[in-house]
């Protein structure tokens, strides 16, 4: 946003933070708060500190630094708050979409970095990662809460941790984990069940996609062709007598082989594929063939143990020029009766979270965070979604296919005025 469009939407902007900033404690801690955001949401090719400062009128970089780095304001109540204020207002609130997002780092100091993939470099490099969930519409997508992944170079030395801050109570999780946390937070804030959209660091691990089922989530998670299936529930063996070590694990030759799932929907007949479009891209409609079969996963079926509790559907796409099928997908939706179109657009949901991530760091600055501590880091994701979450409800008052319940301008009222440093 430029000066004037940040002027014009002022007091919908004090309005929005009001009751969310208060949840910080003392007044000129949120003071400062709001200045930060103001600093995000105003155009400026950095969003680190010292260049925000230089841009606001009044701003103290100190006083800034102090806010973010160092206050002990809790962050959770906050993205609580601001979840409420979202679903409150976005509809239809349709999805929740869990993604993993890297922020690429000079230096070993800043909190989490390591030598390990990044998803924005493409490759191996050095990067902070972390796992957050949002809100998904049919049109847009806010994050929720975030989860800063710690490898265990950082959860291990207890003289890395005295450095950046990390609380004696943070351990090391891997981050399906941290996703499934996540999740566990926004639903205990009181929000309903809703589908669960993930790519396939979460939906490769079996241990994931049994803990959805376990909390009763619907699902639909991208899967590697590799996984390896059976199309029809296996019958269990025979028990055997009991010898006293352990459970008796099944012979290879009682359950017949599962198969990898790209094998599988290349033997699928020419009538089980249909052309489905599920939106409108910015050069067209999208549009690919599908096909969809129900699979029982076997990975613990193949390690010894017992065999997949639940049938799932594999959904499959090949698009008429690819010589072979390009994306899969595995779907538990809780017995819901569903169609091919919508299982589709199910699973291409995931470009609004994609959308949105190019948004946080091109807009506002999200990997522009310079700060090194624990805290901090979790004070910026917030600071940058409340940010976020801002611009969207400006577009949603804006556009008229953006579906919101967008409250009236509110009364203006005198801007509150800086707080020394």
């Amino acid at each position: 946003m430029d000066t004037r469009a940040l002027h014009a939407a002022e007091g919908r902007l004090r309005h929005f933070l009001k009751e969310l900033v208060t949840r910080m404690g003392r007044t000129e801690r949120q003071h400062w708060a709001e200045v930060y955001i103001r600093g995000l949401l105003l155009d400026g090719e950095r969003k680190s500190l010292e260049p925000m400062a230089a841009r606001l009128p009044g701003a103290d970089a100190q006083a800034l630094r102090q806010c973010v780095n160092q206050s002990p304001w809790p962050w959770e109540p906050v993205q609580e708050a601001l979840t409420h204020t979202v679903i409150d207002t976005l509809l239809p609130e349709a999805v929740y979409l869990v993604d993993g997002t890297s922020f690429p780092k000079q230096g070993t100091h800043s909190v989490g970095v390591a030598r390990q993939y990044c998803g924005a470099l493409g490759k191996t490099g050095n990067c902070q990662v972390a796992v957050t969930v949002h809100l998904g519409t049919e049109t847009t997508s806010v994050p929720l809460t975030w989860a800063l992944f710690l490898p265990e170079a950082w959860t291990e030395d207890p003289a890395r941790r005295a450095e950046v801050g990390i609380p004696p109570t943070v351990t090391y999780q891997t981050k399906g984990a941290l996703a499934l946390a996540a999740l566990d937070r926004v639903r205990g804030w009181g929000l309903q069940p809703r589908p669960v959209l993930a790519d396939t660091a979460c939906g490769n691990t079996c241990d994931c996609r049994e803990a959805l089922q376990t909390r009763g989530d619907p699902y639909c998670v991208q899967v590697e062709a590799t996984t390896v299936a059976w199309t029809s529930r296996p019958a269990p063996p025979p028990p055997r007598p009991a010898t006293g070590r352990g459970r008796p694990r099944p012979r290879p030759t009682e359950v017949p082989p599962p198969q990898a799932l790209g094998p599988l929907a290349q033997a699928l007949p020419p009538a089980a594929w249909r052309t489905v479009t599920w939106r409108a891209g910015s050069q067209g409609p999208l549009t690919s063939r599908f096909a969809r079969f129900p699979v029982w996963c076997a990975h613990r079926g193949q390690r010894g143990g017992p065999l997949a509790p639940r049938e799932e559907t594999c959904l499959v796409e090949w698009p008429t020029d690819a010589p072979a099928p390009t994306r899969y997908w595995l779907a538990d939706l809780r017995g819901e009766p569903l169609g091919l179109r919508r299982l589709v657009r199910l699973a291409k949901g995931r470009w609004r979270i994609e959308q949105g991530s190019r948004e946080l760091k091109d807009e506002l600055g999200l990997d522009h965070f310079a700060g090194r501590s624990y805290a901090g880091w979790y004070h910026h994701m917030t600071l940058g979604s409340m940010a976020y979450a801002f611009l969207v409800l400006e577009r949603a008052r804006a556009k008229k296919n953006l579906a919101a319940d967008v409250a009236p301008d509110p009364a203006s009222a005198p801007a509150t005025p800086p707080v020394a440093g």
